[in-house]
């Protein structure tokens, strides 16, 4: 009987293990964590700037809190209650959403034609590119008071072109759509250039149009100024017409906190529930969005595969 020997096994070498030394090891830690020191002071401002007022104003809100006397008593979830059962609130919301939809769906339309045009291949191109954004730098100021006389209520240019075509003249000032349609105008005015250089980019570099929408959707739920200029009789704690027929809701948080009420415990909770209504149809907007661009781009697969 053959008995097979086993061979022996050749010891590995057992070297040393290295030290790493403390330049080195500052060289990894310097890899690892120099990104995050780079990109740290924009959530720095944003923590300063825009989280901690996010956050004071939802304390502000649980309280009854006075714009003279101070921090009063806790009152919880008192302030969005008596806001809601508020009528004047429901107005401002009804004006918030007219104007939004009077204004940002006819400036995205608008946006993309003159984006697409632009997109052409034009002589000066630069030149017209450009002279889209002059309205968006105007002062908001001169655009209402420009504005103003256009639709003014009894020798406005808008009442003399209806007079000439057989049309009485439009309380623009008074009647609640007439209002909102004036309103509604400024905004496109100073907005549509703005939106068009943005989608002109979006058609060269950028896949998808999400940015537009949800800025649009943001900007014309936060509407302030064009609604407040357009009331030029009144100031900013009573603007919004005499029966609050173009007042919006930024408007009203605004009257509340530091008009005849001084009740900034209610103003912040108008600023909370506004800030709920702009994130859930902020997220409906992305959902959309990402499924228009998610199914055009599969039919783009597909038309690749069959080619």
């Amino acid at each position: 009987m053959v008995t097979i020997t086993e061979l022996p096994t050749r010891p590995r070498d057992v070297r040393p293990r290295r030290r790493i030394g403390m330049r080195q090891r500052l060289g990894r830690w310097d890899v690892k964590v120099s990104p995050y020191l780079y990109i740290s002071p924009f959530f720095v401002l944003f923590a300063i700037t825009g989280l901690f007022p996010l956050l004071y104003t939802a304390v502000v809100s649980l309280h009854k809190w006075n714009l003279l006397t101070g921090e009063g008593p806790f009152v919880g979830l008192k302030n969005y209650v008596d806001v809601l059962h508020q009528p004047f609130f429901w107005k401002a919301l009804r004006n918030t959403f007219s104007i939004f939809a009077l204004s940002t769906i006819p400036q995205i339309i608008i946006a993309l034609v003159i984006a697409a045009v632009l997109n052409a291949n034009l002589r000066a191109r630069t030149f017209w590119r450009m002279g889209v954004l002059v309205p968006y730098v105007v002062a908001p100021v001169a655009v209402a008071m420009i504005f103003g006389q256009i639709f003014s209520d009894q020798s406005g240019m808008m009442n003399a072109i209806l007079s000439k075509v057989g049309i009485s003249p439009v309380g623009w000032h008074s009647n609640v759509l007439a209002s909102h349609l004036a309103i509604a105008n400024m905004v496109n005015y100073r907005w549509t250039g703005y939106n068009t250089l943005v989608i002109l980019a979006a058609m060269q570099a950028i896949p998808n149009l999400i940015f537009v929408i949800i800025t649009s959707t943001i900007g014309g739920l936060q509407i302030f100024d064009e609604p407040t200029m357009f009331d030029q009789q009144n100031s900013a704690t009573t603007a919004g017409g005499a029966d609050g027929q173009f007042v919006t809701v930024t408007m009203y948080l605004y009257q509340l906190g530091w008009g005849s009420q001084n009740n900034l415990g209610r103003s912040a909770a108008v600023a909370w529930l506004l800030f709920l209504v702009i994130l859930a149809i902020s997220l409906v907007n992305y959902w959309f969005t990402n499924r228009i661009a998610s199914d055009s781009g599969a039919v783009r697969r597909a038309r690749k595969v069959r080619s």
